[in-house]
């Protein structure tokens, strides 16, 4: 069974604009914290953003509803590829617990040695961690 990876978001003042609502780059700031907490509840100890880390490739971000400062809001987060040098991450944030998403972020991270600066091979043991997490994940060569 597919787990879900939820991470709660508070929404501050300061993220709203004149408009009265979550103004769009703050969004890939809650993508950002719930992708790290993700990281963190599947690969623990295993990555190390100073050694061998993932850096992002590419972001795309879909915009269905607003969000405002009195809203509850959630993000859902889910490895939904697996290839040799990257994965695509699938995102969505969730308002009030409604069952349809207000934003969807779709990322490419690949894997990057931080010291020598070079993409390389996702190491078996997080993929295996990704896996057992995400048992129905789909496994590739490439993703991006």
């Amino acid at each position: 069974m597919k787990q879900k990876h939820s991470v709660p978001v508070q929404i501050r003042f300061n993220d709203i604009d004149l408009m009265g609502h979550v103004y769009n780059a703050k969004y890939q700031e809650f993508f950002d914290l719930a992708r790290l907490k993700y990281f963190g509840t599947v690969l623990g100890d295993l990555i190390s953003w100073t050694h061998k880390g993932l850096v992002i490739a590419s972001v795309k971000v879909d915009y269905m509803q607003p969000t405002y400062l009195e809203d509850e809001i959630h993000v859902e987060t889910s490895v939904s590829s697996l290839g040799e040098k990257s994965l695509e991450m699938t995102q969505a944030v969730y308002k009030n617990n409604g069952p349809e998403p207000v934003a969807i972020c779709k990322s490419v991270m690949v894997c990057f040695d931080m010291k020598a600066r070079v993409s390389e091979t996702i190491p078996k043991d997080w993929r295996d961690k990704f896996v057992d997490f995400e048992p129905d994940l789909s496994v590739n060569q490439s993703v991006g």
